[in-house]
């Protein structure tokens, strides 16, 4: 471990008055994951920084004092990555996972710097840690090693995978800061995921799923386990998931988000509480329309998080009397990621805004005034960001619809410009109106070459309540579409968009959508599918979470193919025209590949110029910087080539 270092954030070099470039986007430095000290003096925060010679998004730990000199240095420095920062009890310590060695292991260092000293030598990777409340050990959960039986059955037969039967299941650990771990869970029974000790430090609550994949996710429940004797016993087991256990300061109760017996998806979950000795939850955010996050438990009260429309914000829960306080004004602005003190009295939180990078800050509860505790925006001087607002139209069947709109800085309404329609994925995702570095998209890049972008929070989207997630149940694609075509006709009647050169582009959800809009619509000039769905029925049969289909469309292909058929692009493909590029993930387990082919195929087929770029050796997400620059850059030329006609 490096001495500590000052924080200089350098602005990359710019073009003055330019707008940020692919490489510059890809290059920022962002913060993340706050955590606030005991004594609410210093934040412990992840800086993400761009590794481009070992083409890798690393992160290490920095340290910020609250006082007036906002002292700001980095903690951690390796050769691989240093995240998830937590305070001991006592604020002497901090306790950070990295994989420097190999696999994720647990580090503690003094706030004040020095060496990092490893805590944890688990067989495999830690995932989750909390430090218990006397400070001497750390809990863990880590996936078991493979058993001796699956040992010997790779020597003698190599390798196979017997489908949803070869599980790794996690198990919770505790570790001593001196001496070997210590087992707490095994078996087959469940998989261990977020937990939480009791204040007295005798018990642990934790979340549980019959086994790690992600359809168990909806499984989820509650239980306790007891040090001394090891003894695990079910808390809550209602229907639909149960997770994240909170105690309460005086061990008594213990709160949790719940679907509250529901168990789709798109229906509000709540935060619940339950006495740490069982028996029956009680809801505690019956009045609240949106889905809570659960932040912590304090002396003060319940935090949580929520989104409303395009903003998110912080909130304290009175668990007595189940009255919700927003703390703060209602500016608009996306609060994130916060951490609150035992005592309930200081929180930090990442804010994001439209002019600038987000930034970290901090705030009393009491008196909720946040002030900032970091400078990443000046990355961005001598930059000109495009201009973003919210904007609202009626779809086809009345629907009110919000979206985003990001215009080039020297916008004139009495011009005709390009439009693009970029669509977020979920479909309970929620775009908002602030500046993010770009990703697949590149956002800035557009703006500057004289598109204006609408960004649609389509039917399904995060923040507008239970009734609005729910309107594209068994209307998958087929409302999405009323969505995102009212949005653009609403901005054609404005005057400054030009219909004849437009284009759509979207991941995962949003590349459904796009595929939808490839086969049913001649609206545009060009077409970007990336991670789509084309075939409901293919995607049924493929996905790691089966369960999302029968849960929007009512029903599996076999029970009602028609409902499949008329919400899947392919259905349509003989009317498509539109020049389409397809973009995928070689390893893609979440939206397989064989939608990216079927697609290609049948458009093939049919004379529509189509292209299919496969990026080797990454799932869902594209998380190298390199690639993400690929796929932007073709996203790009795309575009270039169709709507600017080079």
């Amino acid at each position: 471990m490096r001495c500590l270092s000052v924080l200089f954030l350098m602005a990359p070099i710019v073009v003055i008055g330019a707008a940020p470039t692919i490489d510059q986007s890809l290059s920022f430095r962002t913060a993340a994951n706050p955590q606030v000290s005991p004594d609410g003096r210093q934040v412990a925060y992840e800086i993400q920084k761009t590794n481009w010679d070992e083409n890798a998004f690393e992160t290490e730990i920095w340290l910020v004092s609250t006082d007036a000199q906002r002292r700001n240095y980095a903690l951690t420095s390796g050769k691989k990555s240093s995240a998830a920062p937590l305070w001991s009890p006592d604020g002497r310590e901090i306790a950070f996972a990295s994989d420097r060695d190999g696999k994720r292991q647990i580090y503690v260092i003094s706030p004040i710097g020095g060496e990092a000293r490893q805590v944890t030598k688990s067989e495999t990777a830690v995932s989750a840690f909390r430090w218990s409340p006397d400070g001497k050990s750390i809990a863990f959960a880590a996936p078991d090693a493979d058993a001796k039986p699956l040992k010997d059955r790779k020597d003698r037969y190599g390798e196979f995978e017997i489908v949803r039967s070869d599980y790794t299941r996690s198990h919770l650990w505790v570790q001593p800061m001196e001496g070997a771990a210590t087992r707490l869970t095994e078996g087959e029974k469940f998989s261990v995921g977020a937990f939480s000790w009791s204040p007295d430090g005798t018990k642990i609550a934790f979340t549980a799923v019959p086994d790690p994949t992600p359809n168990s996710s909806r499984l989820a429940d509650i239980y306790t386990v007891t040090l001394a004797s090891k003894e695990v016993r079910p808390l809550v087991t209602t229907k639909g998931a149960d997770s994240n256990p909170q105690w309460s300061p005086d061990g008594k109760e213990i709160a949790f988000q719940t679907a509250a017996g529901r168990e789709l998806s798109f229906k509000n979950t709540r935060i619940a509480a339950v006495s740490a000795d069982g028996g029956e939850p009680r809801v505690l955010t019956q009045a609240l329309d949106e889905d809570p996050q659960l932040v912590r438990w304090t002396a003060r009260g319940i935090f949580f998080e929520a989104r409303q429309k395009t903003a998110s914000y912080l909130y304290l829960l009175d668990a007595g009397t189940s009255r919700i306080s927003r703390l703060g004004e209602n500016d608009g602005l996306a609060y994130a990621q916060s951490a609150v003190t035992d005592d309930g009295r200081t929180a930090a939180f990442v804010r994001g805004s439209a002019t600038g990078l987000a930034e970290l800050y901090f705030s009393a509860t009491d008196k909720f005034r946040p002030q900032a505790l970091t400078t990443l925006g000046e990355q961005l001087n001598g930059l000109k960001l495009a201009q973003r607002e919210v904007v609202n139209w009626k779809s086809k069947d009345g629907a009110i619809v919000e979206g985003i709109l990001i215009k080039p800085a020297d916008f004139d309404s009495s011009r005709k410009y390009p439009l693009l329609v970029v669509i977020h994925g979920g479909p309970t995702g929620v775009d908002q109106p602030l500046y993010r570095p770009d990703r697949y998209y590149p956002l800035e890049q557009f703006a500057a070459k004289g598109a204006v972008v609408l960004r649609p929070n389509y039917r399904g989207s995060a923040g507008y309540g239970e009734e609005f997630r729910s309107l594209n149940v068994r209307n998958l694609g087929v409302g999405d579409s009323w969505d995102v075509l009212s949005g653009v006709d609403s901005l054609i009647a404005k005057g400054f968009v030009d219909p004849k050169r437009m284009g759509c582009m979207g991941w995962s959800q949003g590349g459904y959508i796009s595929a939808f809009l490839t086969t049913t619509s001649d609206r545009f000039q060009a077409i970007s599918v990336g991670a789509g769905i084309s075939d409901w029925s293919t995607y049924y049969v493929n996905t790691d979470i089966t369960g999302f289909t029968p849960q929007y469309l009512g029903s599996t292909p076999w029970s009602d193919p028609e409902i499949y058929r008329k919400t899947s692009p392919i259905t349509y493909v003989k009317q498509a025209k539109t020049p389409t590029l397809i973009q995928h993930g070689e390893l893609d387990k979440r939206v397989p590949i064989p939608n990216g082919y079927e697609l290609r195929q049948a458009l093939e087929d049919g004379g529509v110029p189509v292209k299919m770029i496969v990026y080797k050796g990454f799932g869902h997400g594209i998380d190298k910087p390199k690639q993400q620059r690929a796929v932007m850059e073709h996203n790009m030329e795309w575009f270039a080539k169709y709507i600017w006609g080079e």
